[in-house]
C-alpha cells in the first residue's frame, strides 16, 4: 500500500512538473508575441544586445535597472530626449531581449563592457552614459573602467554606496540553480498579470505607476524564467561590486549630474547620492522633492533637463 501511494504521488509529482513546465513555457511565449523587441539585435562578441536608436544629436545612451527592458526608458524619457539628442537605450544582459553570457552572473563591469562594445557599433564612441538605480551601478563602472569612452555621467536614483541591509529572500532563493528550477516556474505559470501589474506601485511609491505603463512596459517580459534567474544573480553579486568600484570614484573626471528623489525607500537619498556627491569631483545632486524610485518614468523632463546640463558641461551643446 505504501509502495503504490509513492507510485501515485510521483506520478502527480511528475505531471504537475509537466503541467507547470507546459505553463510557463507558454506564458513567455505569449509575453514575447505581446511584447517584441522595439529595436535591432546587434551580435556584440558573439552576445546578442538589444539596442533600441532614436533622434539626432549628440549621443546618450540609457541603462534599466533591476527587472527592467528597454521599454522602461522608452515610456517617457527616451521620446522626450530624442527631441534633441540621438537616444540609445539598451537591454542589460539576461534581461528584455539581452542574452545572459555568465553562469555566474553579469558584473556590473562585464555589463559596461559590452554595452560599450554595443554604443561603440553603433557610433557612439563617447556617448553620455545614463543609468537608473541597477544601471546606475553599471554607469559608474562605465565611466571607471572605460573613461575615454563616456562624454558625461547621468546617475539617476542610482545603487552607489556599500549597503547594510541582506538581500532579499526572494532574490537569495531564485539565484540559485534550485531556485531557479524549482521556484520560478511556478511564478512564470502561475503568477497573474494582474498582480505583477498591482505590484509596479510599490516601485513606484509614493507616487503611482502613470497610465499606460504597464501596457507599454510588459511585466510579462520580466516574469520570464531566465530573466528572473538572470536578474536574481546580479542582484545577489551587486554588493560586493559595488564595494569593489567604490574606492575608484575619485578617478571619475567627466561631467556627473545625480538626480535623486527625496522620498525614494529604495535606494535611499542620504545613504547613496548625498554620499556619492562627495566621491566624485564636481558631481552635481538634484534632489526631487517627494519623489520615488522611478523619476525616469514619472518626471522625466527633469531627468532630461539634468542630462542637458551634463551635455553643456561637457560642451556638446
Amino acid at each position: 500500500m505504501v509502495i503504490k501511494s509513492l507510485i501515485y504521488l510521483g506520478l502527480f509529482a511528475a505531471l504537475f512538473a509537466a503541467l507547470t513546465a507546459w505553463l510557463a513555457a507558454r506564458h513567455e511565449a505569449r509575453a514575447e508575441a505581446a511584447f517584441p523587441p522595439e529595436g535591432q539585435i546587434l551580435d556584440v562578441d558573439g552576445v546578442a544586445v538589444h539596442a533600441v536608436v532614436m533622434g539626432e544629436g549628440p549621443d546618450v545612451v540609457l541603462i534599466h535597472g533591476s527587472s527592467g527592458n528597454t521599454r522602461d526608458m522608452t515610456f517617457a524619457l527616451a521620446p522626450l530626449l530624442a527631441k534633441s539628442f540621438r537616444v540609445i537605450v539598451f537591454d542589460r544582459p539576461g534581461l528584455g531581449y539581452s542574452q545572459s553570457f555568465s553562469a555566474e552572473g553579469e558584473t556590473i563591469v562585464e555589463q559596461a563592457e559590452i554595452l560599450q562594445k554595443a554604443a561603440a557599433m553603433l557610433g557612439a564612441d563617447k556617448p553620455i552614459v545614463a543609468g537608473q538605480s541597477y544601471g546606475g551601478s553599471v554607469s559608474l563602472a562605465w565611466a571607471v573602467t572605460r573613461p575615454d569612452n563616456i562624454s558625461a555621467l547621468v546617475l539617476i536614483a542610482p545603487a552607489a554606496v556599500p549597503w547594510e541591509t541582506p538581500l532579499d529572500s526572494f532574490n537569495r532563493i531564485t539565484s540559485t540553480a534550485w531556485g531557479n528550477a524549482l521556484v520560478l516556474p511556478l511564478i512564470t505559470a502561475y503568477v497573474p498579470d494582474w498582480y505583477v501589474n498591482k505590484a509596479l506601485d510599490t516601485v513606484f511609491a509614493p507616487q503611482a505607476a502613470p497610465e499606460g505603463y504597464a501596457e507599454h512596459f510588459g511585466p510579462p517580459l520580466t516574469l520570464r524564467r531566465s530573466s528572473m534567474h538572470a536578474n536574481a544573480k546580479q542582484r545577489a553579486n551587486l554588493l560586493n561590486e559595488v564595494a569593489e568600484l567604490q574606492p575608484r570614484y575619485p578617478e571619475i573626471s567627466v561631467p556627473t549630474e545625480i538626480v535623486h528623489g527625496t522620498a525614494d525607500t529604495t535606494v535611499g537619498l542620504g545613504w547613496h547620492s548625498e554620499r556619492l556627491i562627495e566621491q566624485i569631483p564636481g558631481a552635481e545632486l538634484i534632489e526631487l522633492e517627494g519623489m520615488g524610485h522611478m523619476p525616469q518614468v514619472v518626471a522625466a523632463p527633469e531627468v532630461a533637463a539634468a542630462i542637458e546640463r551634463a551635455a553643456e558641461r561637457a560642451d556638446l551643446r
